[in-house]
């Protein structure tokens, strides 16, 4: 406003002065005025142009999972297989690669023609858990543990939802983490002794190898101490693995972690344990479930991997060499058949840790070395004390030790496997001793979503391999003969 003042004031000034000088001239007459130059005319602003208008966000969008019994043999479908019963529906088992039978489709999702529908994917879900014979069709972000999850096209809805084929509207995840835990690794005996003798330490893992590595992280229970400088303490059951070629095997599948709670860690005594665990954390391979003193055999191991913390702990229950507040050895939980009864104060005790970390981590895995050898029937005591687990917070409860795989259990929303079975070892004496399963657990923003058995046998070179369909089928009907709840087999 300043600057139009000041031009109106200017304009006032110059027309007094014309009118003084009209006056002193009288009535002479004037001097003909010059033609006022024409204004040019003053640019208006240029109008606004019109803001775009934006486009609409996209609809968040989850995978579209199929879904069937825990016990069920199939594992995977074809992308067009999968998009037939999607557009067709489908009443038979034959569609989708298995033997012929009666097929029930559930979903809770108005777009598979002749599908039983629910208003809560839970509901279909839950019929899924009832009855073998039925199929789900629901969003991946409602599915947990305790159900199976095809794998469509090579692709599985919950480990790769981003390149996964079949979506609908539904949250997907921020963070997907995925960890694989197989059971007991012996690189001792005569697993050792073949591994030096081709000069490859990689060749018991290399058949698998390559899916180990590709997840997140790669976890074992490590049975055998990295040194024989000391008495065996087991004679001749007692377990060494040279450094030098132990080592880099598992760095050659991936490894990130082991669990040293287990009987055969501490069988060349306290000083080779010592060095065991020098060699681990020089090695870069993180450790937990035994320690240089009790509280460090205790001690929960985080590891952080796409924005989760993710946290492991250890018990033994056999016959290993317990940590004392100032002596090294495993993380002691005395129980059935070996070291019982249940040993409260103990299991107060790791109970204490998994309260504590729980607060601090995402998910919690606990990794007990404990049960019977040679049955598929886990002890009464493990299930208590897998209660126990769940109870201070744990999300997962992976056991090993007994050699053979074992039954399933949930406990509210912790999935308790009771014996992975043997991962790589020199047992010969049975057929269940060369079987067993790693678990691919995919955990979705801190959530456990799910925990896929994958069945293989040991060969002749003690080198474990997929099973094929009969065999993979035989040790997933062992498991499900002695679980509980939704893994177990049904009886409709």
């Amino acid at each position: 406003m300043k600057h139009r003042a000041d031009r109106a004031r200017r304009g006032i000034g110059g027309v007094s002065a014309a009118l003084v000088g009209l006056l002193l001239a009288g009535c002479a007459p004037a001097a003909p005025q010059p033609a006022p130059a024409p204004v040019p005319p003053t640019p208006s602003a240029a109008a606004p142009a019109p803001e775009p208008t934006p486009e609409p966000s996209p609809e968040p969008q989850t995978p579209l999972a199929l879904v069937v019994h825990a016990s069920n043999p199939l594992l995977e479908v074809s992308e067009q297989a999968a998009r037939a019963v999607l557009d067709q529906g489908a009443d038979d088992w034959a569609d989708l690669g298995l033997p012929a039978g009666p097929l029930t489709v559930v979903t809770s999702l108005p777009l598979v023609p002749g599908a039983e529908s629910y208003a809560d994917p839970g509901a279909a879900l839950e019929r899924v858990r009832q009855r073998p014979d039925v199929l789900a069709v629901v969003p991946a972000d409602a599915v947990d543990p305790s159900v199976r999850v095809l794998t469509v096209g090579g692709r599985h809805p919950l480990a790769d939802p981003v390149a996964y084929p079949l979506r609908t509207s539904g949250r997907p995840p921020e963070s997907v983490a995925r960890v694989t835990i197989v059971g007991d690794v012996m690189l001792g005996r005569r697993v050792g002794q073949r591994l030096a003798r081709g000069n490859d330490p990689a060749a018991v893992f290399r058949p698998l190898a390559d899916r180990l590595a590709a997840a997140d992280l790669t976890v074992g229970t490590f049975e055998a101490s990295l040194s024989d400088d000391g008495p065996p303490y087991q004679g001749g059951d007692s377990f060494s693995a040279d450094p030098e070629v132990a080592l880099p095997g598992l760095r050659s599948a991936g490894f990130d972690a082991v669990s040293l709670a287990n009987n055969h860690v501490g069988d060349f005594g306290e000083r080779a344990l010592l060095q065991t665990f020098d060699l681990f954390d020089e090695a870069g391979i993180a450790r937990f479930g035994a320690g240089r003193n009790v509280a460090e055999a205790r001690a929960p191991r985080i590891l952080e991997v796409n924005g989760q913390r993710i946290a492991f702990v250890g018990t033994e229950s056999i016959e290993g060499v317990a940590a004392g507040e100032n002596s090294p050895g495993v993380n002691r939980l005395s129980m059935p058949p070996r070291t019982g009864p249940v040993n409260l104060a103990e299991r107060q005790a790791t109970t204490r840790v998994i309260e504590e970390v729980s607060q601090q981590a995402d998910v919690v895995i606990v990794m007990p070395h404990w049960g019977t050898q040679y049955t598929h029937r886990p002890e009464a005591s493990q299930r208590d004390t897998a209660q126990a687990f769940a109870a201070a917070g744990a999300d997962a409860v992976i056991g090993s030790h007994p050699h053979w795989v074992q039954g399933w259990d949930r406990i509210g929303d912790v999935t308790v496997v009771n014996s992975l079975g043997n991962f790589v070892f020199d047992m010969n004496q049975s057929a269940q001793v060369r079987q067993g399963v790693f678990v691919e657990l995919t955990i979705w923003d801190g959530r456990v979503v799910a925990v896929d058995p994958v069945a293989y046998e040991i060969g002749d070179d003690f080198a474990p391999r997929l099973a094929g369909n009969a065999a993979r089928e035989d040790i997933l009907s062992d498991i499900a003969g002695t679980s509980t709840g939704p893994y177990a087999r049904p009886t409709q």
